[in-house]
């Protein structure tokens, strides 16, 4: 016997008209949903795809980021050594330019550790209540020096490490969502400028030997301040303030030291 032809039956089959426009949609979904099904689960090594929602949070003063955190700590920071050496320089500075960089860094520390610590305490943030371990030493270096050697050892050290600043400063206050954190940032910019001109004003900065060690040690990327519990001051949030009060915090009186003296 033989089979009896059958002609195709039209309509039927994934290669006809329909069944091939159903496997295409069905194909581009698929193209659009694996990314979100494969990356889903996957660990960012970077932290970037979870940047927002890990690392900042919401506050009624705006959106508080990691940078934002991280500044409020390196605030704090500098005002712990900061401080004491410009006490230092206020007794052992061999010429006026450098007593008068010395009053400075006192009084703008002064003011800006205040106005962090009022941050900190009602974003409920903890800060270090002791310098790190170069600033300690930076200190014993300027314990130890005596003389020239120290008006050249503060103006450099001390230079160095606003350099370092100054960046994080204008990164902070350039990109903040957060009220009180600009707020510090405007007292920080101008309290750190106000220093710098005025241990330039030293006439004992070394700007190539500056150059050099910023190049080659420029500041670092910002990460989540981590320090030891016993370091850190336990906070309670403040009174929040009006955003009209939110920086109202006296400054320094703008740098104009005497002209360089004393210069080896």
């Amino acid at each position: 016997m033989h089979a009896r032809y059958r002609p195709p039956v039209r309509g039927r089959g994934i290669f006809t008209g329909t069944g091939l426009l159903i496997t295409c949609l069905a194909a581009t979904l698929a193209a659009l949903v694996f990314p979100i099904w494969s990356y889903a689960d996957r660990s960012d090594p970077t932290g970037s795809v979870n940047v927002l929602s890990d690392r900042t949070v919401p506050t009624r003063y705006g959106p508080l980021s990691a940078l934002d955190r991280d500044f409020v700590v390196k605030v704090r920071l500098a005002g712990l050594w900061e401080l004491p050496a410009g006490e230092m320089a206020e007794e052992k500075g061999t010429t006026q330019a450098v007593r008068a960089a010395g009053q400075h860094l006192v009084d703008g520390h002064t003011t800006l550790d205040a106005h962090v610590r009022s941050v900190a305490g009602i974003l409920g943030l903890p800060v270090p209540n002791q310098p790190n371990d170069q600033q300690r030493q930076w200190l014993a270096t300027l314990a130890e020096a005596q003389g020239q050697d120290f008006d050249r050892q503060f103006a450099n050290i001390l230079r160095l490490a606003h350099g370092r600043v100054f960046s994080v400063v204008a990164q902070v206050r350039a990109g903040t969502q957060n009220i009180l954190v600009r707020g510090l940032a405007d007292d920080a910019n101008t309290t750190v400028l106000d220093h710098i001109k005025m241990l330039e004003a030293t006439g004992y900065v070394d700007f190539g030997a500056l150059a050099r060690q910023l190049a080659a040690t420029p500041a670092p990327v910002s990460s989540p301040p981590v320090f030891a519990p016993s370091d850190a001051i336990p906070v309670t949030p403040s009174p929040p303030p009006s955003p009209q009060t939110a920086s109202a915090y006296p400054l320094p009186p703008a740098a104009s030291g005497p002209p360089p003296t004393g210069a080896p």
